[in-house]
């Protein structure tokens, strides 16, 4: 029997039926980058440019995909990334990825800007869930939520600190779209021509910014954070008790001096490339953030992983733990939860059979030997 055409083999199916079934202004908003989209483009290639070598006769039958963050076996090398409003990619998306966190013990990144509140995020996850925190030019808007997060039974918190100001994102400045949510005559036109999304989600309800409204306040994308500094930093690790992530790191000073403040890991990332085109690439960068803050310090990271092999090299490059973002966005866009499960199993197919290809059986035997 020949597959079905709308069956996800990789990333790129993923995407190329989300694009097809998003209203344009949300595809744009969900797969668009700071400025011309080069600099994310450059990780991107900078990835496919890293070569592993091939090993024979290691008799590879038994292999596993598992991995570990911090003290927590998981049954995925890979977690997901925190993503702001992501019903939009379709109904109740926020739950099924906090279901397929639970399934496979993976953190679920829960954003400030969710669609499901964090109280409720953390129960579907079944406990396996972080809770990300942009720093504010409010520091009550933060302290509040970071109480709501301990009392909800979050452990741990990502603190996302590389958006001073929201990147300028062309593509989603010509569709207009806005958060919150607002609908003018181009707006109302596109989802009149994305039936099949418009209908779902109206059945649905409108995605909301969950953790805002009432006695605790609104969300203002386009507010500055700029005033945000180290002593921000300080108090948000002052109040928080349990592990404390920052993401959003690229500059070796910068993660050095997160280590000496008692930052409990460190996410290498570029934010998907949405905030500065010219920003390194954050592949480019892990191996000399992980040179710099030793083999021992928790080191994660994101941006621009699309496939098994993508994720075996950020292993071989330092990381201990990768994180995913728009190819599980893609999925659910393009099949709902049928099409998360596609990626996750193409993924978790991807790496196994890449670690076969290099003789090894494990993610924990992946280090840099493996690089050509």
């Amino acid at each position: 029997m020949f597959p079905k055409s709308n069956d996800i083999f990789n990333a790129d199916d993923a995407r190329r039926m989300a694009r097809k079934r998003l209203p344009w202004m949300l595809f744009d908003y969900i797969d668009g980058a700071a400025a011309d989209g080069r600099g994310e483009e450059l990780n991107r290639q900078r990835i496919r440019e890293i070569q592993m070598m091939p090993r024979i006769l290691n008799n590879v039958e038994h292999r596993s995909v598992a991995g570990r963050v911090f003290d927590t076996p998981t049954k995925l090398p890979f977690g997901i990334s925190p993503m702001g409003l992501c019903n939009l990619a379709g109904p109740r998306a926020d739950i099924t990825l906090a279901r397929m966190a639970a399934a496979n013990h993976v953190p679920c990144g829960v954003s400030t800007v969710a669609s499901t509140p964090l109280e409720q995020m953390i129960e579907w996850a079944e406990g396996h869930a972080w809770f990300q925190l942009y720093l504010s030019g409010e520091p009550e808007s933060g302290e509040r939520l970071l109480d709501r997060a301990k009392a909800s039974g979050y452990e741990t918190v990502v603190l996302t600190v590389d958006v001073p100001e929201v990147g300028r994102r062309p593509r989603e400045l010509r569709r207009g779209f806005t958060m919150p949510f607002k609908l003018g005559v181009p707006q109302f036109f596109d989802f009149a021509c994305h039936p099949r999304w418009s209908l779902a989600t109206l059945a649905a309800g409108k995605p909301q910014m969950a953790n805002f409204g009432g006695k605790f306040g609104e969300f203002d994308r386009g507010s500055s954070r700029a005033q945000s500094d180290w002593n921000t930093l300080k108090r948000v690790r002052d109040k928080w008790k349990g592990r404390l992530v920052v993401k959003g790191v690229l500059n070796v000073e910068d993660a050095l001096r997160l280590k000496d403040e008692g930052v409990d890991a460190i996410q290498v990332s570029s934010h998907g490339g949405r905030q500065l085109e010219s920003a390194p690439p954050p592949i480019d960068m892990l191996p000399i953030i992980r040179k710099a803050v030793g083999a021992k310090y928790p080191l994660f990271f994101d941006t621009g992983l699309r496939s098994g092999e993508d994720i075996v090299k950020a292993y071989a490059l330092g990381a201990d733990f990768v994180f995913l973002g728009r190819a599980l966005s893609y999925s659910i866009a393009a099949k709902g939860p049928k099409g998360l499960d596609q990626m996750v199993s193409v993924l978790v197919n991807e790496t196994s059979s890449t670690l076969a290809q290099l003789g090894k059986t494990s993610m924990d035997q992946i280090d840099a030997s493996v690089l050509v």
